[in-house]
């Protein structure tokens, strides 16, 4: 069998970082840190990455295609449970990179780079949630009144998504972001999000999708 390629320190550096940024916070990883954690001197480091932004941008490049490969699935959501796993794939690929809705603020007031960028993010998202609004419309298992509710719904499920995880680092900063509090956080965050379309759910896809909350809230449990 062939042995496989080595990873290119390059990937090795963005892997290691986003783990550290993820843990402790994106603010308080040095690139010193770094480099001792991967086991290579920092003038390595800096030969592939001259500055931590650099990472921070290039963690950000992968994040951003992954979320735009995943939103274009959203205009596909016919039904609750579809919208159900929508939502669940969306956390789980914002708590791949939790650090920057972590330290969203901190990072856009010093990044130029991502203050450029995240406001596309935030325009993909809510183009997304307009489109499952409409495929959940479309399909006659939502019915949003003429008033503006689709604007206000789509703007309420991007702000949602976008702040949950801070939302629940203040409840408990030490453990909300851990790994083991993963499948809690994601089960709570897509909960509360497709909670906002139950005013408008038919009867049986509401009941569906409390069946969904209920099932996953028992996987979730700890034993």
């Amino acid at each position: 069998m062939a042995r496989k390629a080595p990873r290119r320190t390059a990937e090795r550096i963005l892997e290691a970082s986003l783990t550290l940024f993820n843990r402790f916070g994106e603010p308080h990883v040095s690139t010193a840190a770094l480099a001792a954690d991967l086991g290579i001197s920092s003038g390595n480091l800096y030969y592939h990455y001259p500055a931590k932004d650099e990472i921070v941008n290039a963690l950000f490049a992968q994040y951003q295609q992954s979320l735009n490969e995943l939103l274009h699935a959203a205009g596909d959501v016919a039904d609750v449970e579809a919208a159900w796993f929508f939502m669940h794939s969306l956390f789980e690929l914002i708590w791949q990179y939790r650090f920057l809705y972590r330290d969203v603020n901190s990072l856009l007031s010093r990044n130029r780079h991502l203050e450029a960028q995240f406001p596309a993010l935030l325009h993909a998202k809510t183009q997304a949630m307009h489109a499952l609004l409409a495929g959940l419309h479309k399909s006659g298992v939502l019915r949003l009144p003429q008033d503006g509710a689709a604007e206000t719904t789509a703007n309420c499920m991007v702000v949602l998504t976008t702040y949950w995880l801070s939302f629940e680092y203040v409840h408990d900063p030490r453990h909300a972001l851990e790994p083991e509090a993963a499948q809690t956080a994601l089960l709570n965050g897509a909960r509360h999000v497709l909670g906002l379309l139950i005013p408008y759910l038919e009867p049986a896809q509401c009941a569906h999708l409390a069946r969904l909350a209920a099932a996953y809230g028992d996987q979730a449990a700890p034993e």
